[in-house]
């Protein structure tokens, strides 16, 4: 492996481990979703101005009027994208949550069907049934297991809600190409601020864990992770991008056990597993056709 691809698996490696404790940042900060949100905007955003200063890409040249609505629309759908899969951790935990979101490739596969034209293959197809048989797994599983609680199916709508709108933004950023994603980044950030300052309460907390848990969502979780993720992105092939990405929910998983004990039961393990498969197997383009057993002759 030479040196730049080293560099590239290490840094997107490390934005999947800080991406799989995201949950318990939110949940510790112990601030209602909308706040949790705003201030990870402010905080995130302040950081990528000053890279994107520094990078010298504040250029008029780089924010042409399309350019610019198709970010904030972008913006928009990210952070609804992030309103809902917070909201949803306290519910279904950050494990089950986590895994359902993991469906937004078959998402993004529908949405480029219907939008852009692209054909959905029988493979294709193959892989989205399994995702599906994962998620009735899950739900199934609503009632037993430490990981079930009241609004346990209302989580999980909202881990699949945020999953759709995070395929949406994607889909947007389709038209991006060429816009350096440091730039994207911000101003979906900045569109959050702008978004969420009426709704949210705009004090800090007093609370140290609170404060601490809120800087570190935005200075870690959104500026440092954003610029060691596209960091990656520029070194990695595609396959090897897609097959790291997978660490993120093994970390989530392993984070909602350690800091919170959340235990899944043995369904809910196979719904997961069937989810994560299915995923893995759309963006590595696995093969799930059989071949035709043909009898030699003698």
């Amino acid at each position: 492996m030479d040196n730049t691809l080293k560099r590239g698996s290490l840094e997107m490696l490390a934005a999947m481990l800080i991406s799989g404790t995201i949950g318990w940042f939110v949940l510790v900060s112990g601030q209602t979703v909308v706040d949790v949100v705003f201030w990870r905007c402010v905080i995130g955003g302040a950081m990528l101005l000053l890279v994107c200063a520094g990078l010298g890409l504040l250029r008029r040249e780089l924010l042409g009027r399309r350019v610019l609505a198709l970010a904030v629309l972008s913006g928009v759908a990210i952070v609804g994208n992030w309103l809902l899969l917070f909201a949803s951790y306290s519910r279904a935990s950050i494990a089950i949550s986590t895994a359902v979101y993991n469906v937004q490739p078959f998402m993004l596969v529908g949405l480029a069907a219907l939008f852009l034209g692209e054909r959905i293959t029988l493979n294709k197809l193959a892989w989205l049934g399994l995702a599906f048989l994962g998620m009735l797994a899950i739900v199934s599983a609503h009632g037993a297991g430490s990981t079930a609680g009241e609004n346990y199916l209302l989580g999980i709508a909202l881990a699949l809600g945020a999953a759709l709108l995070y395929a949406v933004a994607a889909l947007i950023v389709k038209h991006l190409n060429g816009t350096p994603p440091h730039l994207i980044a911000l101003i979906q950030l900045l569109t959050g601020t702008l978004m969420l300052a009426p709704l949210a309460s705009l004090q800090w907390p007093q609370q140290p864990a609170a404060w601490a848990s809120l800087a570190a969502l935005g200075i870690v979780h959104t500026g440092m992770m954003y610029m060691l993720l596209y960091s990656a992105i520029q070194k990695l092939p595609t396959a090897l991008t897609g097959a790291l990405s997978f660490v993120y929910p093994i970390a989530a998983i392993f984070v909602d056990w350690l800091a919170f004990g959340h235990r899944l039961s043995l369904l809910q393990w196979l719904g997961v597993a069937a989810i994560l498969l299915a995923a893995a197997g759309m963006q590595q383009g696995w093969n799930l056709r059989m071949r035709r057993l043909v009898p030699s002759r003698q």
